[in-house]
């Protein structure tokens, strides 16, 4: 008797046909750690409860075949040098099913990885729940989910690697609630395994839904990467995650005030419709150290108007959540995608307890009959409303032009900064001046009458410091960045 889990095993144990060699659990450990850095918290598992002859049978095969003694190897050890904790599938027990006893010590280890205040990396190869032991193992899920979530509640960074294949109750539980979440390649990732789906409904998937590259593409994952690509990504995060605990310069002197003179708000407005001007990406580049960018809601939607970014500024890690005008000017509107990536970056934020970085640059939100129908304005007031209910030290940066709702959206923050020609308003120019007007000719005067120039928001107490457009006004951006943030904590 063979196990019936959730997904069809591979062809043979570490392939998947003749395209590449998928590791082992242990295989896998091996490859991410540092080398000779493991240690195993796993203790010895006894028989399921109720468990008949041929389920004690189908065990002792799985154990003989994959050198393991259950679906699951967990433990600790350090990734270039930062110890973190450690949870592996092993897809040759049994395809990697979850029954009680791999459910156990999945969540003695999350708790572990807790009390030892352990970033937590897992990497899963299951087909989901085991069948053999029923719906008592199918709820396992709901106490792992618990498990994590309340190890999450300690701040503390959870990463997963969906690896060939993670499938049903795994993919819908542990598998889907990581910070970060990576993919390996050509992996078979989702709900319903295709043999499964195949028998019920009669028909198969369509080619390539199921597979990691389609879902990074639908913004279900941030990348996918082989495992040694992982293990970079990986300790890229924790190593920015690393420095929480400082803080350099705090006490700087503020940036330049704005330096343009007679320059108008109108003035102001063209320059930020300049395509030279710097944008995210600059600031990105020469305002911050190291960076890990993600893709996507997580959920299955994805928008290149809106960045997601985990970073270090001054030394210290912050989530960045920014619009990218570049990206919306070349035809990636600021869509209802955009605002769910946004509001995963300030959940990221409250999560890991880390400061948020706003940054509004953007021409508007999307008009039109599918912004309608995908509720963009509610999106605007969940971004809203998520912004003012961070526990954690926020920052606005009004980079360039903010336009409307959509700049509205991440400019809740607790703190703002300005560039000199940056500006906010409720319509573009040309649009307030059809409301008052009638037409457009009017643009102009408008803008000043409205005050949304950044040295008017900083007389009327809507900016906190405005930073001058002279040689190298990216930096000295994201130096008042930092100190705004470090005035609130």
């Amino acid at each position: 008797m063979t196990a019936v889990t959730e997904a069809a095993r591979p062809s043979e144990p570490g392939t998947v046909g003749t395209r590449q060699r998928r590791l082992g659990g242990a295989e896998f450990l091996n490859q991410f750690l540092d080398v000779g850095s493991f240690r195993s918290w796993d203790r010895p598992v006894p028989a399921p409860p109720g468990a008949d002859s041929a389920y004690l049978a189908d065990l002792a095969r799985a154990r003989e075949r994959s050198g393991a003694d259950e679906s699951v190897l967990t433990g600790e050890g350090t990734l270039d040098g930062q110890p973190v904790a450690v949870l592996a599938s092993e897809f040759a027990f049994l395809g990697g099913s979850i029954g009680r006893s791999a459910a156990k010590r999945i969540v003695a280890a999350i708790e572990e990885a807790g009390r030892r205040r352990l970033p937590l990396v897992v990497a899963p190869a299951s087909g989901g729940t085991r069948m053999q032991e029923g719906t008592l193992a199918f709820l396992q899920m709901v106490r792992i989910t618990e498990a994590l979530t309340a190890y999450k509640r300690l701040g503390l960074p959870y990463l997963a690697y969906l690896r060939h294949p993670t499938t049903g109750g795994v993919f819908a539980s542990w598998g889907s609630l990581g910070h970060v979440t990576v993919a390996e390649p050509d992996g078979l990732v989702g709900f319903l395994g295709p043999k499964v789906y195949a028998g019920l409904t009669g028909q198969a998937f369509p080619e390539g839904i199921q597979r990691s590259e389609h879902l990074f593409a639908h913004g279900t994952v941030d990348a996918v990467l082989d495992p040694r690509g992982f293990r970079n990504l990986a300790a890229e995060v924790v190593g920015i995650l690393a420095g929480r605990g400082s803080w350099m310069d705090a006490g700087r002197s503020p940036g330049q005030a704005a330096s343009s003179g007679d320059a108008s708000a109108w003035d102001s407005v063209l320059r930020t419709r300049n395509a030279g001007r710097p944008g995210l990406a600059e600031l990105l580049d020469n305002g911050f150290g190291r960076l890990v960018r993600l893709h996507g809601t997580g959920r299955g939607a994805a928008s290149a108007s809106t960045a997601v970014v985990l970073a270090e500024l001054e030394g210290r890690p912050v989530v960045v959540v920014g619009q990218d005008r570049a990206a919306q000017r070349a035809g990636s509107v600021l869509d209802a995608a955009g605002l769910a990536q946004a509001r995963r970056g300030m959940r990221l934020a409250e999560e890991l307890g880390l400061p948020l970085v706003t940054v509004v640059d953007t021409p508007g939100a999307e008009l039109s009959a599918r912004a309608e129908e995908s509720a963009i304005a509610g999106g605007i007031a969940d971004c809203i409303a998520g912004m003012l209910g961070l526990t954690v030290p926020s920052v606005a940066v009004l980079l360039g032009e903010g336009t409307g709702g959509g700049a509205l959206a991440l400019a809740a923050a607790r703190r703002t900064v300005a560039a000199e020609n940056a500006w906010l308003a409720p319509l573009p120019p040309e649009g307030a001046s059809i409301i008052v007007h009638g037409d457009t000719s009017l643009a102009a005067e408008l803008s000043e009458r409205q005050r949304i120039g950044a040295r008017a928001l900083l007389e009327d107490g809507a900016v906190d410091e405005v930073v001058g457009e002279g040689g190298g006004f990216i930096k000295r951006l994201a130096e008042a960045a930092s100190r705004q943030i470090a005035a609130q904590l």
